[in-house]
């Protein structure tokens, strides 16, 4: 579930540099929004993460102990 997490949490920051460097650009296709306004972006990074921490969650949840990975994959 780490794993899952630590790639998300870099999307994120790779994702609001690249925003905030295409600002101009987005400025075009943000109607009646700044291109810095904190809730649009804190709100949209929210919400990738929490789509991503269920995820992570329902992947974990089939991993057992003492199950070979490969097993599992195989009877997947």
């Amino acid at each position: 579930m780490r794993e899952g997490l630590v790639l998300t949490l870099s999307g994120l920051a790779i994702g609001l540099v690249t925003a905030f460097a295409d600002s101009r650009f987005l400025e075009a296709m943000l109607f009646q929004v700044t291109t810095t306004d904190a809730a649009t972006y804190g709100t949209v990074a929210l919400v990738l993460l929490a789509v991503a921490f269920v995820a992570s969650i329902v992947t974990a949840r089939d991993v057992r102990p003492g199950v070979d990975p490969l097993m599992a994959l195989r009877y997947e």
